[in-house]
């Protein structure tokens, strides 16, 4: 089963969803299959490594380091070039500076008396700089990042990302269709434990 056959919406929707549960879980054998896929079904290389990148904070460094040998040889076999990939800093997108402020807010309030220095990297390198990177649409940023908390059982995590996803552009039909493709590349127990998180966040956006 590929993803173009699990996902009908959108073929480069199937390949985020797939990578990110590839690269979040470190299955290395599968992933030149499933990049040569996703390049055929029009993924753009900048849009790969950016899903590398951010998945670098959301699964693990030595994840990402590890899915970055798979990508360096695949796109050496395409003769994709730097000129292809992102630019290490780019023009950012520009922030919802309200959003930004209510986020920090709640964080410090819940957390800023047990690891304040977690909570400075998480606004100046995730909020302030990662997510606002242009080669990764919003909404498929967020969909990589949901692929990935529940591809590894991150349960609690997945509503506030699984709601961001939502504002970001991504139908509660998407969101489904998601939750189906990584029963088959992330296994059916994670996508159970999955289902009562989503169902809530469903049902409370469609009050």
């Amino acid at each position: 089963m590929t993803f173009g056959n699990v996902l009908p919406c959108r073929h480069e929707i199937g390949a985020f969803v797939t990578l990110a549960a590839l690269i979040a879980r470190n299955q290395t054998i599968e992933m030149p299959f499933y990049l040569n896929l996703a390049l055929d079904n029009g993924v753009k290389p900048s849009e790969i490594s950016e899903i590398v990148t951010h998945l670098a904070f959301y699964s693990g460094w030595a994840n990402a380091m590890s899915a970055v040998g798979v990508v360096k040889d695949v796109f050496a076999a395409h003769k994709i070039g730097t000129d292809q990939l992102p630019a290490a800093s780019p023009k950012l997108l520009p922030l919802n500076e309200a959003a930004e402020a209510q986020r920090a807010a709640r964080n410090e309030q819940q957390f800023g008396a047990v690891a304040p220095g977690v909570l400075q990297y998480t606004t100046d390198i995730l909020f302030l700089d990662l997510w606002l990177r242009p080669d990764l649409a919003p909404r498929d940023r967020s969909l990589v990042t949901v692929s990935s908390l529940i591809a590894t059982g991150q349960v609690a995590q997945i509503p506030y990302h699984l709601n961001r996803a939502m504002d970001n552009g991504l139908t509660q039909e998407q969101g489904a269709e998601v939750l189906t493709q990584l029963a088959f590349y992330a296994g059916w127990p994670n996508v159970f434990s999955a289902l009562p998180v989503a169902k809530e966040v469903f049902d409370k956006r469609s009050r």
